[in-house]
C-alpha cells in the first residue's frame, strides 16, 4: 500500500475529548471516528489490526477444537424470558420492537440464542463435547461510555459456548478456554493475568477475567508479581489431555491475583511481602462454568449413556476482541505514538523514501515493497512528496514495528536502514538483507 493512496487521516494535536492515551492515539493516528458516544467508525488503518486480532482469536479457538459460527446481532425477547433475564439484565440492554410490534434486542451477549441453537439439533451424549463460538458485534448501552474503545457501547467480541454431559467435562472445557485464551494474549504480546472475578449478570460459580496490566485499568487487581513472569511459550498442547490442560491452568492460577470484587486480604498478606503487588488492570476477556443455569430454563437436554435424559453443563467464554486494541496501546506506546507488537501490526513494515522523485531512491523502494510483498509481508510505502522529518513522525505515531529507510546516500554504499519501533536502533545492511531479516522475525509470529 502506497501512503499517498491510502486513507490515513492523522491528526497533529491531540483530541480535547480523548481522556486516555488509546483513546488519544487512536484518534491521531486515524483509526476510528467517533459516530456518536460510545459507537466508532473503524477506518482502515484500525481495521486492519481489528481484523489481525480476530484472526488470531480463530486461530487459537480452531487449535482448541472449537466451532466457528456465525449468530445475529438482533435476538428476540421471547429467548431471554425463558432465561429469566430479560427483565433482570437491567438498562444496559437495547430493547427494540420491530415493525410487527414484537419484542427485541440488541444482544449484549448469547447465552439463550445459543442455547436454543443447541437444543434444537443435539439430543445425545454422543454429540458432546460441543463448543460453538463467533466473533460479532456486540451493544450494550453504558450509563457514560468513555476511554474510546475501551469502554464502548458498541463492541466486537468473541463469545464462545460450551456444552459437556457431566460437570468434569465442562470444568475441562473451562481449562481449555483458559489455556487457550493465554495463547491467544501472548500472541498479541500481551501479558493477561486470568484472576479470580466476579460472574455479574452471566451467573455462575467459576470465573476468571483476563487483565492485562496498565494504570489507566478499570479493576483494582492485587497480585503476587511472579505471576507476570510465568509464560506459556511455544509449549506444544493436548487440548484432549484433562491431567495436560488442568495442570497450566494450576500454574498459571496458583499465585495469589485477584480483583477488588473477590480480593481477600487475608491470602494476600501470605504472599512475601516483595512481591506483593497492587495496581490497575484492563479486562479482555472472561470465562464462566454456569452449569445448568440456562440449560435447565430452556430445556436443552441429552440422553445419557444409560438411557437418562439430563440438562447439559455449560459454559460461556468470551474475549473482547475491539477492546484488545486499547489494551495494546495502553500496554505499549511512548511519547512518540504507538508501538504494535508483531503478531497484530496493520503492517509488517513501513518504507520511508528519503528523495521522493530520486529515480534510483524510487526504483530501490519498488523493489522492496515488492520482494516483502513476494515473501508474504505487507509494507506501507511512504512515497508522499513530505520532508523526512513529517515522515518519521507519521511512522512513529502508527506503530509500525520496523521501518526500512532508503536515501540517495545509504545506495551509494549498497545499503538501506531498518529501524526498530521499540528499541528505536538501527542497522545499515543491504537491501536483500533487511528482507531477509524482516521475514525471519515474523516467521517467529505465525
Amino acid at each position: 500500500m502506497r501512503l499517498s493512496r491510502y486513507f490515513l487521516p492523522v491528526l497533529k494535536e491531540n483530541p480535547a475529548e480523548a481522556q486516555i492515551v488509546s483513546h488519544r492515539l487512536m484518534l491521531r493516528a486515524g483509526m476510528i471516528k467517533q459516530q456518536t458516544a460510545g459507537i466508532y467508525s473503524w477506518l482502515p488503518l484500525g481495521f486492519k489490526v481489528l481484523k489481525r486480532i480476530e484472526q488470531i482469536v480463530h486461530e487459537e479457538q480452531e487449535r482448541a477444537g472449537h466451532i466457528a459460527l456465525l449468530m445475529p446481532t438482533l435476538q428476540p425477547a421471547d429467548l431471554w424470558r425463558e432465561s429469566g433475564r430479560y427483565e433482570d439484565y437491567g438498562q444496559e440492554m437495547l430493547r427494540i420492537k420491530d415493525r410487527h410490534g414484537r419484542d427485541m434486542l440488541y444482544g449484549p451477549t448469547n447465552e439463550e440464542m445459543i442455547t436454543d441453537i443447541f437444543r434444537s439439533h443435539v439430543g445425545s451424549y454422543k454429540d458432546l463435547p460441543l463448543t460453538l463460538y463467533h466473533v460479532q458485534w456486540k451493544f450494550r448501552d453504558e450509563v457514560r461510555p468513555r476511554f474510546g474503545v475501551m469502554r464502548g457501547r458498541e463492541f466486537y467480541m468473541k463469545d464462545g459456548y460450551t456444552f459437556d454431559v457431566d460437570k468434569a467435562s465442562a470444568l475441562h472445557a473451562y481449562n481449555r478456554h483458559m489455556v487457550a485464551y493465554l495463547r491467544t494474549y501472548e500472541r498479541m504480546g500481551l501479558t493477561a493475568i486470568p484472576m479470580r472475578a466476579d460472574s455479574g449478570p452471566i451467573g455462575g460459580d467459576d470465573t476468571h477475567e483476563f487483565l492485562v496490566l496498565a494504570e489507566t485499568g478499570e479493576s483494582e487487581v492485587f497480585y503476587d508479581q511472579a505471576v507476570t513472569e510465568l509464560t506459556l511459550g511455544e509449549r506444544a498442547v493436548d487440548f484432549d489431555n484433562r491431567d495436560e490442560v488442568a495442570a497450566i491452568c494450576d500454574e498459571f492460577t496458583t499465585l495469589y491475583a485477584r480483583t477488588d470484587e473477590t480480593h481477600d486480604e487475608a491470602l494476600f498478606n501470605a504472599v512475601p511481602e516483595d512481591r506483593r503487588r497492587v495496581g490497575r488492570g484492563i479486562e479482555v476477556g472472561q470465562i464462566f462454568y454456569f452449569g445448568t443455569k440456562y440449560s435447565e430454563a430452556m430445556g436443552a437436554t441429552v440422553v445419557t449413556q444409560d438411557g437418562n435424559r439430563v440438562p447439559v453443563e455449560m459454559g460461556s467464554h468470551g474475549i473482547g476482541v475491539s477492546r484488545l486494541l486499547g489494551a495494546i496501546i495502553e500496554a505499549s506506546h511512548d511519547d512518540k505514538g504507538i508501538i504494535w507488537p508483531e503478531g497484530v501490526t496493520p503492517f509488517h513494515a513501513g518504507i520511508v523514501n528519503l528523495k521522493q522523485g530520486d529515480a534510483e531512491a524510487d526504483a530501490a523502494c519498488e523493489s522492496l515493497y515488492k520482494a516483502l510483498a513476494g515473501a508474504g509481508l505487507e509494507a506501507l510505502y511512504d512515497d508522499r512528496s513530505e520532508r523526512a522529518g513529517a515522515k518519521f513522525a507519521t511512522m512513529d505515531l502508527i506503530g509500525l514495528p520496523w521501518r526500512i529507510t532508503v536515501g540517495p546516500r545509504g545506495l551509494a554504499k549498497g545499503v538501506v536502514e531498518l529501524t526498530s519501533r521499540r528499541s528505536g536502533e538501527s542497522v545499515e545492511m543491504s537491501p536483500e538483507a533487511a528482507v531477509a531479516r524482516l521475514v525471519e522475525i515474523y516467521a517467529q509470529h505465525r
